[in-house]
């Protein structure tokens, strides 16, 4: 058997006029995240992650921002998408580790959710995904509060 570790990072800026969807969730907030899709940091992060440990590209080459059938996608959909890819080339996830770097808003009251939601997606027990939150002490862009952040960690065993 064999294991492999991958890493996924994203980032985007806050903006006016869109909803906050983080995790698979759509949390209340005054802002959203600007991007082509859904710009969930969080699970953004995590297919980078998983497709990083398999060496199978990045988030950007399977699902171009340049290509107008992937606005306002869903990323759970993306995240769904991935685990299908990761199947068909013998992969199966052992375990997800991710932190969200925000100022606003709270997370823990979404964390189970968020957990839930990503485990779905990815065919796994709840108990192999966790879900972080921290702040960026008013250091930087997140912790102005213009945008999110989040990394993520994936094992992954096979092949």
């Amino acid at each position: 058997m064999n294991t492999r570790i991958g890493f996924g990072f994203d980032s985007h800026r806050l903006v006016a006029g869109r909803p906050l969807i983080i995790g698979g969730m759509e949390i209340e907030h005054d802002k959203g995240l600007a991007g082509h899709s859904d710009a969930d940091v969080l699970v953004h992060a995590i297919i980078d992650a998983l497709l990083g440990a398999a060496a199978l590209g990045d988030i950007g080459s399977h699902f171009p921002p340049d290509q107008k059938r992937w606005q306002g996608a869903d990323s759970v959909e993306l995240l769904q998408k991935v685990v299908a890819m990761l199947t068909e080339n013998n992969w199966g996830i052992e375990n997800i580790d991710s932190t969200i770097v925000a100022e606003a808003p709270q997370f823990a009251a979404h964390r189970d959710a968020m957990r839930e939601r990503i485990a779905a997606a990815c065919a796994i027990e709840r108990g192999r995904v966790s879900v972080k939150a921290t702040t960026a002490e008013g250091i930087g862009m997140i912790g102005a509060g213009e945008g999110i952040a989040a990394y993520a960690v994936a094992a992954l065993s096979g092949r």
